[in-house]
């Protein structure tokens, strides 16, 4: 499905017969559809929608800013026939479902965050991804994340080294996740942009005040790509927000632990209306 705004036509798919939630995508729609298997589609009525220079979707990513983000995924809001819906942002794509939030209140009755760090700060999440690895990591994953990196051809780039990082993103360091990325579609304009120049400068402790609508921060124990810690003494400063740690699950609890996830947000979403 095709909604146009402001000249660009933004591209979703529809899947689920539950909450309706709309999931912002950098890396096209079918990579998302992936990473939300069939316990999370029974709680949940996910719309995907590609951003601008995402996937499907027209229109320059460079010319993307929060407010026009917000009018894209409130097209799609529209188009699904609905007066409200929740939004969940994962990873970096987190910075995105808070901005929606934060513009459309009236829109937007949830915020889901996962495995989404509390700033834009690229440089202060690599210290604390390399950090807390070199803490917390066990020897077996490693290893593990050193062959696969010894593997690697001289000058793979970053996207495409995503399924080495295997030991820092998922529970079972061992994990065979070739599947979830085959279908990505990574345009680099685009998300040289949003981590550039969009998410930068962003912080969540910004403006607090603004946040108005229910926030849910979901987050795996064992993700070593935006560890958990960063949002250690956070959450208790941010009005209407809930934290939870997801023990079996690394940086994508909704895919490692679906039906937990589902069944922790749904009573959530039940509590904070």
């Amino acid at each position: 499905m095709i909604v146009s705004v402001d000249g660009a036509e933004i591209f979703y798919t529809t899947r689920g017969t539950g909450v309706p939630c709309i999931v912002p995508s950098l890396v096209g729609t079918k990579s998302m559809e992936l990473l939300t298997p069939s316990p999370l589609a029974d709680h949940f009525q996910f719309s995907y929608a590609d951003l601008r220079g995402a996937g499907r979707s027209t229109g320059d990513p460079t010319h993307l800013t929060y407010d026009v983000l917000a009018r894209d995924l409130d097209a799609v809001r529209a188009g699904l026939g609905v007066d409200r819906v929740a939004v969940l942002g994962y990873s970096i794509a987190g910075a995105l479902a808070v901005e929606y939030g934060r513009r459309c209140p009236g829109s937007v009755s949830h915020v889901i965050l996962a495995g989404t760090p509390p700033s834009g700060d690229m440089g202060r999440l690599a210290a604390a991804s390399t950090r807390f690895f070199e803490e917390d990591g066990s020897e077996e994953r490693k290893q593990i994340l050193r062959e696969n990196m010894s593997r690697l051809p001289p000058g793979t780039p970053p996207q495409q080294a995503v399924l080495a990082q295997t030991p820092m993103r998922f529970f079972d360091p061992r994990a065979d996740v070739a599947r979830l990325y085959g279908d990505a579609e990574v345009n680099p304009r685009l998300f040289e942009h949003v981590l550039g120049t969009l998410v930068a400068g962003w912080d969540i402790m910004s403006d607090p005040g603004s946040l108005r609508v229910p926030t849910f921060i979901a987050h795996g124990r064992y993700d070593y790509v935006v560890p958990h810690a960063m949002w250690d003494g956070i959450v208790e400063q941010l009005p209407k927000t809930t934290f939870r740690l997801f023990e079996r699950s690394g940086h994508q609890p909704f895919f490692e632990e679906p039906q937990r996830f589902a069944d922790v947000v749904g009573e959530w979403m039940n509590t904070r209306k």
